[in-house]
């Protein structure tokens, strides 16, 4: 990273200015989502696109070139740039305008803005925000990681080591739950499940609310860059199933399956990967 941008990345009020955005995203969701009825039509990939996104779409998208107009944006409801353009990227900004459209057409709160700055392959700065929550989860380097709620001041977070024997805290999805996810929890010995839409579930490992985070069902990089570049700095890592850490800017932009848990965490890696070793084979 040059001098001029790991300046201006470090900055508490750049850092600020980015958690603004994602509010004023937020506030034009909400104005839909307020509504009688929400308006529901379908991407090319079959999943559900609302005037919500489009609305955050817009805000977000402006208010990153007031920002940095130097530097490429990627968004979910514009993700049609070629690979042959964007390979060439080395820091770019990747956004999901509104994370779990699925909660969002449920009206139960559990959907976030996020808006992620990678470079290099890497999300090195985050920001996640639930509007009806009114929770913001955001990272950048040497800054640290944070959650926001309500009005209150932030304050910092971490992940949690789980302790030998200690009942491991598992968050899975609740709109995509799928049975692999179901034969991995069977095979642990203990644990408790929490339940959890959109990006909020990295980022509840992140604070330490969960220890760990399987995904084995489809996801994109926008669903994970922002989330993930939290619970980096969190002291968390979002890897694959050979415990290689997350890249982005692929081709086709799609995710492998991938865990999120606490970094340098033997009782994880250990023992609950070889609890898991049956299901994920």
């Amino acid at each position: 990273m040059d001098t001029q941008f790991k300046t201006l990345f470090s900055s508490s009020s750049f850092l600020n200015d980015l958690v603004d955005l994602s509010v004023d995203a937020g506030r034009a969701i909400m104005e839909i989502y307020q509504g009688e009825h929400i308006e529901v039509t379908g991407k090319a990939d079959d999943s559900p696109l609302t005037l919500a996104d489009l609305a955050s779409h817009r805000v977000i998208v402006a208010g990153l070139h007031k920002l940095t107009p130097d530097i490429p944006v990627l968004s979910e409801e514009a993700a049609d740039i070629a690979y042959s353009e964007r390979q060439n990227w080395v820091r770019y900004w990747l956004i999901d305008p509104l994370d779990g459209t699925k909660e969002f057409i449920k009206r139960n709160g559990e959907f976030t803005v996020n808006i992620a700055l990678i470079e290099n392959g890497a999300p090195i700065l985050g920001v996640v925000y639930a509007p009806v929550l009114n929770v913001c989860y955001y990272a950048a380097p040497k800054l640290g990681a944070f959650v926001r709620r309500d009005s209150g001041e932030p304050q910092a977070i971490k992940v949690n080591y789980p302790d030998i024997g200690e009942t491991l805290k598992v968050v899975a999805s609740r709109s995509h739950r799928d049975a692999r996810t179901e034969t991995l929890l069977a095979n642990l010995d203990r644990y408790e499940c929490i339940s959890m839409g959109s990006s909020l579930k990295l980022c509840l490992v992140a604070e330490g609310a969960a220890h760990f985070y399987p995904r084995l069902a489809p996801t994109m990089e926008w669903d994970t860059a922002a989330a993930h570049a939290v619970v980096n700095e969190a002291g968390g890592v979002v890897c694959d199933l050979s415990l290689n850490v997350l890249r982005y800017n692929k081709e086709d932009m799609h995710n492998p399956e991938f865990l999120v848990l606490p970094e340098n965490s033997p009782n994880i890696e250990n023992t609950l990967l070889r609890q898991m070793k049956p299901s994920l084979s």
